[in-house]
């Protein structure tokens, strides 16, 4: 069996997926600041997960992680 990707790269891979759908989502009004938040934030999940995972103590660890998961719930 295969061993699953890594955090990084899965959350590498989330936001490449995000990419991927809004680019066949209508450009009306009213989508193109969801698409374009929903872009930024897709990435900043991947970009906060790589901070964390080079913390430089458990503390750091953690405040990095919690900011990751709020960029996720964003």
């Amino acid at each position: 069996m295969d061993k699953p990707p890594n955090l990084e790269e899965r959350t590498f891979l989330f936001a490449q997926n995000v990419r991927r759908f809004v680019r066949v989502l209508p450009r009306t009004i009213s989508n193109i600041e969801d698409i374009k938040q929903l872009v930024r934030a897709s990435g900043s999940v991947a970009a906060n997960w790589i901070e964390a995972d080079e913390a430089l103590s458990k503390k750091d660890f953690a405040m990095r992680t919690k900011i990751c998961r709020k960029e996720a719930k964003e």
